[in-house]
């Protein structure tokens, strides 16, 4: 073939030209409880929503080893998580009195302030680099408070809105469903782990033992989504630590009761009160259901969380259009 019908034919692998936004950098909207409304009747939720279920039905029933590609962004998402797990490496808690929110927390963030609009173009396809200040502002959020030194489901929800902004500008495809979260939600989860526990980092609103878990809710969703339909895994069975121990490498969900078995000691209804009835449900479908309806009351609607969410051209305050 001619060269010219070449180029015309790669022409066609890009994605269609994304809307054309005008950039923006996101900042908080919603500043007083009656401003909730706002927010959910917003295009922001309805995007970040949708996202969410989607990647809820892309994994159901896939286990973390099953065939799924890893595209170049996913690649360098993959690098840029690496670089925040070096820089903890590289930046040892430090000694001091208070045993929880080690200060060397800060001296870590601040590498991340000053790079992250760097990290982030470095993913985005250079077309679209324009984006990079609206989106590294969901990453810098992503990683817990610094001022506090705490992390919890509003620092997680922003990095799902990081990795929704990557698909609403086409850096990230349909296709990367699979690989967004068994690759790259995944390692997220690992470096937030850690920071967790190397910086002893608090709970961000923790409800104590009436909340799910201390730190994350998603990843309690996606991964009772790859539970459904098991022939032999209960959600009873995840209570056994000899259930988690065997099958942890091929379900986040188990990966992480796992953390939070290394993490809290004595008995589990004690500490985890939440998921213990959780594993009284008898399906695996009826326990993802379940956990979106209580992400949506204990996370989305609840002021605290929300009053920290930043809305720009991507994920837009603007109610949706009817």
């Amino acid at each position: 073939r001619s060269e010219s019908t070449e180029s015309s034919s790669h022409e066609d692998d890009k994605p269609p030209n994304p809307v054309s936004f005008s950039f923006t950098v996101p900042k908080k909207e919603i500043s007083m409880v009656p401003d909730m409304g706002k927010w959910k009747r917003s295009q922001a939720y309805a995007d970040y929503m949708g996202f969410i279920l989607t990647l809820n039905e892309g994994v159901k029933r896939k286990k973390f080893t099953c065939e799924y590609q890893v595209s170049e962004t996913v690649e360098k998402l993959l690098a840029m998580l690496a670089t925040l797990d070096r820089w903890i490496d590289e930046t040892p808690p430090i000694d001091q009195p208070s045993r929880f929110g080690n200060k060397a927390y800060r001296t870590w963030y601040a590498k991340l302030d000053q790079e992250a609009e760097a990290l982030v173009t470095a993913i985005l396809p250079s077309e679209r680099h324009d984006a990079a200040p609206e989106i590294a502002v969901y990453l810098k959020e992503a990683v817990g408070n610094s001022t506090r030194i705490d992390y919890g489901t509003g620092h997680e929800a922003a990095f799902a809105a990081f990795l929704c902004c990557l698909c609403k500008v086409g850096a990230l495809r349909m296709e990367d469903q699979l690989a967004i979260i068994f690759k790259v939600f995944d390692k997220y989860l690992r470096v937030m782990h850690k920071l967790q526990k190397t910086y002893r980092m608090e709970p961000a609103g923790s409800q104590g033992v009436w909340g799910l878990d201390d730190f994350q809710f998603l990843p309690f969703i996606w991964g009772s989504s790859q539970l459904i339909d098991h022939p032999t895994l209960e959600p009873r069975h995840f209570v056994e630590e000899k259930v988690v121990n065997e099958y942890h490498q091929d379900y986040m969900f188990l990966e992480c009761i796992k953390f939070i078995n290394e993490m809290k000691t004595g008995p589990f209804a004690e500490h985890s009160n939440q998921l213990w009835n959780i594993s009284a449900v008898p399906s695996w479908s009826k326990v993802n259901q379940g956990l979106i309806r209580m992400y949506k009351a204990e996370c989305l609607e609840k002021f605290p969380v929300i009053q920290h969410f930043k809305f720009g051209s991507l994920l837009s305050i603007q109610p949706v259009k009817p």
